[in-house]
C-alpha cells in the first residue's frame, strides 16, 4: 500500500510517499480502505519527535480516516465489509489502508461525503471528551474556546452553541472572528487587537467563563484563572506557547476553580470506544440534520502531504485539511 514514511524526525520535507506491507487485522479490529485522512496538529507533534506513538500503535501519522470497510477481525459484529465509516485511529491514517478498533468506529452522519467525514473523529471525540465530559459544560453556561478558527475550535464552537451554551472564542484577525461568530459564537476577540479577559467580563456582566478549552497554555493560563467564573473549568489540551509557567493559586482557590487536561490518543479503546457511543447518540444527530457542519479549509492528495502540513502551520486557515486518497 501507498503510506507516509516518517524517516526521520524534522520539518514538512522529512515525510516520504512509500510502499508499505498492508496491516493484517487482528480480533476486534476492522481494516479500513482509506478515502480521506485529517490532519492535525498532533501529526506535526509527532512528526517534530514529541509526541510519540503509544505502544502497539502504527508509526504512521494521521489520526482520523473515512473509507470503505475492507476485512473485519474476529469478534467484530457491527461493521461488515463494504460498509462506509470515519474512524479514531491509534496512528496509521496517512496511508491506503489503516486498522482501527471496531469501537472507534462510526457511521458516516447523513450525506457528508468522504472528505467531509475524515474531518470529524479526532476534533469531536476531543472536545466531546474534554468539554462535555471533563468539563460537563451545560446548557446555558459560558464557554471560551481559543484558537476558535481552529478544527477544534470551529467544532466547540458550534458544538456548544448547539448544546445551549453562551459561546465566546479568540482568533487571530477579523476574518477568523467573523467565521466564529458564523458558526455560533456570540462574541469572538482579535487576540492581538483586544484583552481576552476584560472583553469576556464586560459580555457577561463580570460573571466570566464557566468553562475555558485552551489549546494556548504559556500567558493564556494565568489569564484564564482572571477571566473564570466561580466554580469554573479550565481545560488545556495544548501549549503552543508553553506548558511550564508561575502560576497564583489563590485565585484558583478563592474562585474554587478546576485546571485539568488530557490527551486522547494514550486513553484506551474502551475510553473512546465510550465517547464514540456519545457522539453517535447527541452529536451525530445534529450533523445528519446540518445544524453541525464540517469546516474544510484546504484539501491535498496524499503525495502532497508537505503542503498539507505547512499550511496548518502557518495558521492561515479557518477549520481543517484533508488529504485525499
Amino acid at each position: 500500500m501507498r503510506a507516509i514514511d516518517l524517516p526521520e524526525y524534522g520539518g514538512p520535507e522529512v515525510m516520504q510517499l512509500t510502499d508499505l506491507p498492508r496491516p493484517e487485522v487482528a480480533p476486534g479490529e476492522v481494516l479500513v480502505e482509506v478515502a480521506a485522512a485529517g490532519v492535525n496538529r498532533p501529526d506535526i507533534v509527532q512528526r517534530n519527535g514529541h509526541y510519540p506513538p503509544p505502544p502497539g500503535a502504527s508509526p504512521i501519522l494521521g489520526l482520523e480516516v473515512s473509507g470503505r470497510v475492507a476485512a473485519v477481525g474476529e469478534g467484530v459484529e457491527r461493521w461488515q465489509v463494504g460498509d462506509k465509516i470515519c474512524a479514531l485511529t491509534n496512528g496509521g491514517g496517512y496511508a491506503d489502508f489503516v486498522t482501527v478498533p471496531e469501537g472507534q468506529c462510526l457511521p458516516i452522519p447523513g450525506s457528508l461525503s468522504m472528505v467531509e467525514a475524515a474531518t470529524l473523529p479526532e476534533t469531536f471525540f476531543t472536545v466531546w471528551a474534554n468539554v462535555f465530559d471533563r468539563a460537563r459544560l451545560k446548557s446555558g453556561e459560558i464557554f471560551l474556546v481559543h484558537g476558535g478558527s481552529s478544527g477544534i475550535g470551529t467544532t466547540a464552537i458550534q458544538l456548544a452553541h448547539q448544546l445551549g451554551a453562551r459561546v465566546f472564542a479568540t482568533a487571530g484577525s477579523a476574518e477568523k472572528c467573523v467565521a466564529c461568530v458564523q458558526l455560533g459564537a456570540e462574541q469572538a476577540i482579535n487576540y492581538r487587537e483586544e484583552d481576552f479577559v476584560q472583553a469576556v467580563k464586560e459580555a457577561t456582566s463580570g460573571h466570566g467563563a464557566d468553562v475555558i478549552l485552551d489549546m494556548v497554555g504559556g500567558s493564556y493560563i494565568d489569564r484564564n484563572i482572571q477571566v473564570a467564573a466561580n466554580d469554573g473549568r479550565i481545560v488545556n489540551i495544548a501549549y503552543l506557547q508553553g506548558a511550564r509557567v508561575e502560576v497564583n493559586m489563590l485565585p484558583v482557590m478563592l474562585k474554587r476553580l478546576s485546571l485539568t487536561g488530557s490527551t486522547l490518543r494514550p486513553r484506551s479503546t474502551q475510553v473512546k470506544a465510550s465517547i464514540a457511543h456519545s457522539l453517535e447518540s447527541q452529536v451525530w444527530p445534529l450533523i445528519e440534520t446540518g445544524k453541525i457542519h464540517p469546516q474544510i479549509a484546504a484539501r491535498f492528495p496524499l503525495e502532497e502531504v508537505a503542503e498539507a502540513h505547512r499550511l496548518l502551520e502557518s495558521g492561515k486557515i479557518v477549520g481543517k485539511i484533508v488529504l485525499t486518497l
